[in-house]
């Protein structure tokens, strides 16, 4: 089962010849989450062959136009396109407002229902939750209202030991009821402990994303131990009194957060155009969070499946 995030724009405000504004795209089990959209998304999503139909959600962390302005481009292909299915969007709640009053201008009726879902920013929300996954918001500081988005996988429950099927001729119908915690009991009364016929279970993983934001200590216990860990870095830290300034991070100062949330690993990225070499924004990292990385475009980051000791 895939988890995969695939990198399609990694530059701040302006975007350049090499780097487009940002936009990532998370493939869990093959259902495609698009996060923000800036300039350019779909031209990335092609050049990278994805299919732009297979997205079925959109989450936008904030209205600065570098993480939406690729939006309304993306919705009006997929009309001209023949789609049908729903599409919906999590977003600051003006975006409604925007994206119609831009169809309405063209006098554009969708193919296919949109629907928009909106969040707050004192406090974290769910957005989704289903069997397969829950995104949560990350209210962020940024110079207008921001939030990141936290998408964990839903806990598997453990596995069966087959040998243990056999050994206790244990029928199918009860399967269910032991991988979900319960013992089984024999006919003869016996009751042979749920941890004696099962596995550990398949680790649940995890990916924050953290938008434009200054450095932002509250945000640690909600992405404690997450897998992967974006996080914007604009600046080096010589330009720490601007980063402050304009509501950004540095590169030390994202590293710093990867380093007291304990993450798995740390991508940084939202690079200011002033920045050709990238090298310096890792090295600095590196030096705070050893496992950092640059968010390059149509690199594509993948979590293995690993499995929770076991207990039994």
């Amino acid at each position: 089962m895939s988890f995969k995030l695939t990198i399609l724009g990694c530059n701040s405000a302006i975007p350049t010849t090499e780097r487009k504004p940002t936009a990532q795209l998370l493939n869990v089990s093959e259902r495609f989450f698009l996060i923000d959209c800036g300039e350019g998304t779909q031209l990335q999503l092609r050049k990278y062959k994805f299919k732009m139909q297979s997205i079925q959600h959109i989450f936008i962390s904030h209205l600065h136009g570098d993480h939406y302005f690729g939006l309304i481009g993306l919705i009006s292909t997929m009309h001209l396109l023949g789609r049908e299915k729903e599409l919906h969007i999590y977003a600051p709640p003006e975006l409604k407002d925007i994206i119609y009053m831009q169809l309405g201008a063209s006098n554009t009726e969708l193919r296919y229902p949109l629907f928009f879902h909106s969040f707050g920013f004192e406090s974290s929300q769910v957005l989704l939750e289903n069997s397969s996954i829950t995104v949560s918001t990350i209210p962020l500081n940024h110079s207008i209202p921001c939030c990141g988005f936290l998408f964990k996988e839903a806990q598997q429950d453990r596995r069966m030991r087959r040998e243990k099927l056999e050994e206790y001729n244990i029928p199918n119908y009860s399967v269910p009821k032991i991988k979900a915690g319960g013992d089984f009991v024999m006919e003869d009364g016996t009751i042979i402990p749920h941890l004696e016929l099962t596995r550990s279970a398949q680790k649940a993983r995890s990916f924050a994303f953290c938008s434009d934001t200054s450095y932002h200590e509250p945000i640690i216990d909600q992405i404690s131990g997450v897998d992967i860990l974006y996080h914007e870095a604009t600046f080096l830290n010589d330009l720490k009194e601007r980063a402050l300034q304009t509501k950004h991070s540095t590169a030390k100062e994202a590293g710093t957060i990867a380093l007291k949330a304990n993450v798995g690993k740390l991508i940084i990225g939202h690079y200011s155009q002033r920045y050709h070499d990238l090298d310096p924004l890792l090295e600095e990292a590196q030096a705070v969070f050893e496992k950092s990385f640059l968010a390059i475009e149509g690199e594509t980051h993948e979590l293995i499946r690993s499995y929770d000791s076991d207990r039994g």
